[in-house]
């Protein structure tokens, strides 16, 4: 019973707990076979992301419970709990009066249980800052999605919030699964260790069909409108180099051990949703020039095109052979990681920060989660202006793409940089005219 109030004292610590961190995972198994050290998690974000975290995170061998869930939309909240509960019923403990909706729904989900542990976050990325800091100052253990912010204002946010998260000694995992894969691991491991020499240049894809669309309501406000649409808002999604293109970028970052220092890029939207430019905002494919300090490069596509070439890869090339840190290397030290051992990462990093949690263990991927949407962002803004942006004077001057948001609600305006002119079209970046400062 000592053991066990240990380990509770543990997941509610606001700060360090050297005694209960020090736990070995002998006991904390056998605190969890005798169902005494319950892990409990609100969900922030009812989507498909985010009922896919929890469904993960019920999948893993702690002893796991949702009881509060909160999203911008009722119905999503509600709809998610009956999703959830029928597939897990020993699992979820969401009664009505614990189903928040709004914009400040994500406070009343953190606070609606004294001894809540943690909070999973996957809302929209331009949302996520403000959520992320009040789950610090609450003192929770939090996971995620990623991007976790949609312009530089929100990456400051978010590091701050980290640095503070570190002082209470806060779990911090982020959704870039890739880095929770044993084939990536092992693979990215090798690279570190000489394998294929000195990197010299990588070449990363996320170039896919498209993504869903959501058409407007007679009911919905502009708000309502982007909200639920949010992808295709620049505010709310970053884009697509920022909504999915981010994991191949954060891997080729990791190869390298370092971010970019500058970035230049092109790209357009002329396709997207049939080039309607009153229907979104965001381009349909990009290109980029990453540039490291060494002056080596990291090459970028990103497209949504139908009938078009497919692909979501990372390469490496070095002095000694040609890596795919998904699991193979080619040249003076050849590898292949196989089939055998391959792990889906949505699942991985749910085992493994749960693992954690019932070891009394801490692991914070808050920094890097923000430096490698930082990098996305540095893409898309380079993209946008057509000019070469400098990674320090965008993460210093880099404009707010949704000033005020902490006060927004369902019915105000859409922040000015994604209001509709009086033709109905979306303001859409125009190379060469768009300023990434102001």
């Amino acid at each position: 019973m000592e053991n066990n109030s240990n380990r509770r004292n543990f997941l509610k610590s606001t700060t360090a707990a050297a005694g209960v961190a020090a736990l070995s995972s002998t006991i904390a198994r056998t605190a969890h076979a005798q169902g005494s050290d319950q892990i409990k998690f609100a969900l922030v974000g009812c989507g498909g992301r985010g009922q896919g975290a929890s469904q993960n995170i019920f999948k893993t061998e702690g002893n796991t419970k949702l009881v509060a869930v909160a999203d911008a939309f009722h119905k999503k909240a509600s709809d998610a709990v009956s999703n959830l509960s029928k597939a897990n019923p020993d699992k979820v403990d969401v009664p009505a009066d614990r189903i928040f909706s709004g914009f400040d729904a994500y406070k009343q989900a953190i606070d609606a249980v004294d001894d809540l542990d943690l909070v999973i976050i996957a809302t929209p990325p331009g949302f996520k800052p403000q959520q992320f800091e009040y789950a610090v100052a609450k003192g929770k253990h939090i996971f995620m999605e990623k991007p976790v912010a949609s312009d530089a204002p929100g990456v400051r946010r978010v590091l701050d919030a980290v640095a503070e998260s570190k002082k209470k000694n806060l779990m911090v995992g982020i959704g870039l699964q890739r880095r929770h894969e044993a084939q990536y691991k092992e693979t990215v491991q090798r690279i570190h260790d000489g394998a294929i020499g000195d990197v010299i240049c990588q070449r990363v894809y996320w170039n896919g069909g498209g993504i869903w669309y959501r058409n407007r309501t007679e009911d919905q406000t502009e708000m309502a409108f982007q909200t639920n649409n949010w992808y295709h808002f620049n505010w709310l999604s970053g884009d697509q180099i920022c909504e999915q293109h981010i994991h191949n970028l954060d891997v080729g970052c990791w190869v390298k051990g370092e971010y970019p220092v500058e970035c230049n890029g092109m790209g357009g939207r002329g396709l997207r949703e049939g080039g309607d430019a009153t229907k979104s905002q965001i381009f349909d494919h990009t290109f980029c020039e990453y540039t490291f300090a060494d002056g080596t490069k990291m090459f970028s596509q990103g497209r949504h095109l139908k009938n078009a070439w497919n692909h979501v890869a990372e390469f490496a090339h070095g002095t000694k052979g040609t890596a795919d840190p998904s699991g193979s290397i080619q040249g003076e030290n050849p590898f292949e990681f196989g089939r055998k051992g391959r792990q889906q990462g949505h699942q991985q990093e749910q085992h493994d920060l749960i693992a954690a949690l019932m070891r009394g263990e801490i692991y914070n991927e808050g920094e890097y989660g923000a430096h490698s949407t930082f990098t996305a962002i540095l893409g898309r803004e380079a993209c946008y202006s057509g000019k070469v942006i400098k990674w320090d004077e965008l993460m210093e001057k880099g404009k707010d793409l949704c000033p005020g948001i902490d006060e927004y609600t369902i019915d105000s305006d859409p922040p000015p940089s994604a209001m509709p002119g009086p033709d109905g079209k979306y303001p859409v970046p125009v190379p060469g005219e768009y300023n990434p400062f102001a």
